[in-house]
């Protein structure tokens, strides 16, 4: 009796790692995909994925352990996709990091090539330690951004960033902007619910009028290229809400002196 010979078996198609993360959505750019393989955070099964180009077969187990971001606060998120958006390059620049906190803005900076950060905030106690520790960072805590001077700051600055809260961008940012040299980029990020009136302001701080938040970044536009040498180049949508679901904004601009 003739035996039945039997089709080999086909093989899975198999994907890039980076792009399977993004198909598979756990997470939203190849960028962010290749940071998080880059950080040990991604695994097939119990093997943990060492490059972005390995290939990953399409019926493979593909996960995500830890926190889904490769910087010390979530906060990090918002100005690595505003980078990304403006088409903003950090390599070499020395920035100013307003309203620093524990450090997420600050941790891509450097992710980015900045070549010093002065990360300042009014608290203390926040900053990460691993931030604290490497000697790219200046920390200047117990200081207020709206008292910085060329003492604080002893030399030209080519990046501002800030991510403050409880307090609006116009009273904030003008002490380090004019320490910005020709050139200089800033990327600040739009909190609705520190730029609008009280009464404009929800259940649990929340701006949820889209209108509102028009009307916010529109001010925040005409302010900043009101300013003497200041062009403004772009507003991106921050990829994550604030606390209690606020949405917010990223706007960014560039120093022509």
């Amino acid at each position: 009796m003739a035996q039945q010979k039997t089709s080999p078996q086909k093989k899975s198609p198999k994907t890039r790692a980076d792009v399977a993360l993004v198909e598979r959505g756990l997470v939203e750019t190849r960028t962010r995909a290749q940071a998080l393989i880059l950080a040990g955070k991604i695994f097939s099964g119990e093997r943990r994925v060492e490059k972005a180009g390995e290939s990953i077969a399409d019926d493979a187990p593909l996960e995500l352990r830890g926190q889904d971001h490769p910087w010390v606060s979530r906060g990090g998120l918002k100005l690595d996709h505003a980078l990304d958006e403006l088409g903003i390059d950090m390599t070499g620049a020395v920035a100013i990091d307003v309203g620093a906190s524990t450090g997420g803005f600050t941790d891509v900076l450097l992710s980015r090539g900045a070549a010093r950060v002065y990360a300042v905030d009014v608290g203390h106690g926040q900053f990460a330690w691993r931030l604290r520790n490497d000697e790219r960072v200046v920390v200047l805590e117990k200081t207020n951004a709206r008292h910085l001077t060329a003492e604080h700051i002893p030399e030209p600055v080519d990046a501002i960033v800030c991510d403050a809260s409880f307090i609006g961008l116009q009273t904030v940012l003008p002490a380090s902007m004019a320490l910005a040299a020709p050139g200089a980029r800033l990327v600040a990020l739009i909190k609705p619910q520190f730029e609008v009136g009280k009464a404009d302001v929800g259940k649990k701080g929340v701006v949820r009028d889209p209108a509102l938040h028009a009307a916010v970044c529109e001010r925040i536009r005409g302010w900043l290229g009101g300013l003497s040498g200041w062009r403004v180049i772009g507003l991106a949508e921050s990829p994550i809400t604030g606390p209690e679901g606020n949405k917010e904004f990223l706007i960014g601009a560039v120093y022509d002196g």
